[in-house]
């Protein structure tokens, strides 16, 4: 879907409009497609996920929808290795990143945080790091190079595509943390564009926001899914059906782990729904 096509279409997914195939192959050519195969997770004894496989493909943006309790954001941090931090979290499956399981012993847990990043539901920029700092930090912590040219570079770039640069283009070396909440939610996304992620995952990004901020992150998201693919963990159903192209309804009955009821795109998801329980969850009846 290009860029303009999605902006004729006041945000509307793109799977919501006619495109065609060529735009499409073009668009996703150089992405990467996300897979997660027979996904089972466990806190202790306690099996939150079962069996869960979904397909997010490459150069569009997945939303994660169910209520609270579902496993979602378990799954979330399934796909960049966050599940294994937690002392008691054991997972069995896989996550295919272009075909290759990022759980493999033979990848270092860096790399998958490289090519996976993650922007978390309350903003988290270090406070007493500059706005530019900020940016860069995601290089000191890879350990990767770059000139102060370069550095210059990124943090323009990343600023723009976190559409945050016209804000703060003339103040860089004040603190991070001075920002609005839906500033700082816009710099935690620079910082993870800055070590070139080939997926963004985003858990609640825009929870804690107003909604005049939630409109520009959301314009954000579906700026940058011509370049990344997206992952989202929402709860607000009209922000999925404004921003995803594809959607998977989550949900655990009383006392056992989660599934995934049904997934597609957000259309049929929102409009034709194949099971009565995702008619139910996207209508508001329950969750």
């Amino acid at each position: 879907m290009s860029a303009t096509s999605r902006q004729d279409t006041d945000l509307l997914p793109a799977a919501r409009v006619a495109a065609d195939p060529a735009d499409a192959a073009a668009s996703r050519a150089g992405l990467a497609e996300l897979r997660a195969v027979d996904i089972t997770a466990w806190f202790g004894t306690h099996k939150v996920l079962d069996r869960v496989s979904l397909t997010m493909p490459a150069g569009g943006i997945t939303a994660l929808i169910g209520p609270s309790g579902c496993g979602k954001s378990t799954f979330l941090r399934i796909l960049n290795r966050m599940h294994e931090l937690v002392p008691s979290a054991a997972l069995a499956g896989e996550v295919l990143l272009d075909g290759g399981d990022i759980y493999d012993p033979q990848k270092r847990l860096i790399d998958a945080r490289r090519a996976i990043g993650m922007v978390f539901q309350k903003p988290n920029p270090f406070p007493a790091m500059s706005i530019r700092e900020n940016v860069l930090a995601g290089l000191k912590l890879t350990g990767a190079k770059a000139s102060r040219s370069e550095r210059e570079d990124l943090v323009e770039s990343c600023l723009i595509k976190g559409g945050l640069w016209n804000e703060v283009k003339d103040r860089l070396d004040a603190p991070g943390g001075g920002l609005s909440g839906g500033q700082q939610q816009r710099l935690c996304i620079a910082r993870s564009l800055a070590v070139k992620p080939r997926v963004l995952l985003m858990d609640e990004p825009c929870s804690a926001l107003d909604p005049t901020s939630t409109r520009v992150i959301e314009e954000t998201m579906v700026e940058l899914a011509e370049e990344v693919t997206i992952v989202i963990v929402t709860h607000n159903m009209q922000q999925a059906a404004r921003v995803s192209d594809t959607c998977a309804f989550f949900l655990a009955s009383q006392g056992t782990p989660g599934v995934i009821v049904e997934h597609g795109r957000t259309d049929a998801m929102f409009g034709s729904p194949r099971d009565q329980r995702t008619s139910d969850y996207v209508n508001g009846r329950f969750g």
